[in-house]
């Protein structure tokens, strides 16, 4: 017993991930200061000067371009002040917690399910506007509890989730780099109109980063109750969706939880037909606590199997 204690608190790379999971939970840092959103501005003004989609070839390059301009400068610089630090743990750690999110993430569910609780259509409008790309103005309360629904999945799944698995495979530039890359696609997403093809190259490149973390945690959404017909479900009405990864994600918990999920959106006052996942009953309130419910019951066995695989594979460093 004594020498897995001593293998524990020898294994930093252990130690800074349940550090920067106990930092962020006592302490985060709140939304509009988060580095992040800072990227994600910056990321759209950009944009502003350099997109033009009357070419599409040229719109493609153009967001091709961008996208490397502001992630490999980015990459560079942290990688040229990882042997200059004097701790190199502690540089992990604050790495790691910048790319974390999880408090915010339970905050605007527990939000969400408030103003749906109470049937606040205006405020649960409010609630989406800033963070999902579809226009939230027109939203019945099926397309408000669709839309808070899939917004709570992919926030977790990518803020917690991907974050920690970028962690164990190359540290805390890995995670923040992910997680900068995926507000690049959020903040140029071709789901607007003005974004494709700009934003092509941003999506696909987030799509290939996700595909082995979303499925993964997919199918530990799968165990448990009606194991098989989650699975046979989920693989059936994943081919619809475009992006594999959260295809994935999305339907097994439509289909765990029975609730419908997807449809048609409206992006830039454009309908957008998407594939209807999930079950037939229609998001609420509830439905929304039961969400985030399982999700913390998944995360939570995430966090200690990685911690088990990254004990064994980092013994004494």
């Amino acid at each position: 017993m004594q020498t897995l204690f001593d293998q524990v608190f020898a294994n930093g790379v252990l130690l800074v991930m349940w550090g920067a999971l106990l930092f962020h939970l006592i302490l985060p840092i709140p939304h509009a200061a988060h580095p992040t959103t800072l990227w994600h501005k910056f990321a759209e003004l950009l944009a502003s000067k350099v997109n033009n989609n009357q070419n599409y070839s040229q719109s493609l390059i153009s967001g091709t371009l961008a996208w490397g301009v502001m992630v490999l400068p980015t990459l560079v610089i942290l990688l040229a002040l990882q042997p200059l630090v004097w701790q190199s743990q502690l540089f992990e750690l604050a790495l790691l917690l910048l790319a974390i999110d999880w408090r915010n993430n339970e905050k605007l569910a527990n939000q969400l399910i408030k103003a749906l609780g109470r049937e606040d259509k205006a405020a649960a409008r409010q609630l989406l506007a800033p963070v999902v790309n579809r226009q939230t103005e027109s939203l019945s309360s099926l397309g408000l509890g669709k839309a808070a629904a899939e917004t709570i999945i992919m926030g977790y799944a990518r803020n917690v989730v991907c974050v920690l698995f970028w962690y164990a495979i190359g540290g805390g530039i890995a995670a923040l780099m992910y997680r900068l890359v995926v507000e690049l696609a959020r903040a140029w997403s071709p789901s607007r109109k003005q974004f494709s093809p700009f934003g092509s190259t941003a999506i696909k490149i987030v799509a290939i980063l996700e595909f082995i973390p979303m499925r993964l945690f997919a199918l530990m959404i799968v165990c448990g109750d009606k194991a098989m017909h989650t699975f046979k479900m989920m693989l059936a009405q994943s081919r619809s969706w475009p992006l594999p990864g959260p295809a994935w994600l999305i339907t097994a918990v439509g289909n765990k939880l029975e609730l419908s999920l997807g449809g048609p959106a409206i992006y830039n006052n454009t309908k957008a037909i998407r594939a209807k996942l999930g079950g037939r009953i229609a998001p609420s309130a509830l439905h929304l606590s039961q969400v985030q419910k399982l999700l913390f019951g998944r995360i939570a066995i995430w966090i200690f199997l990685q911690s088990l695989i990254l004990l064994f594979v980092h013994q004494g460093i």
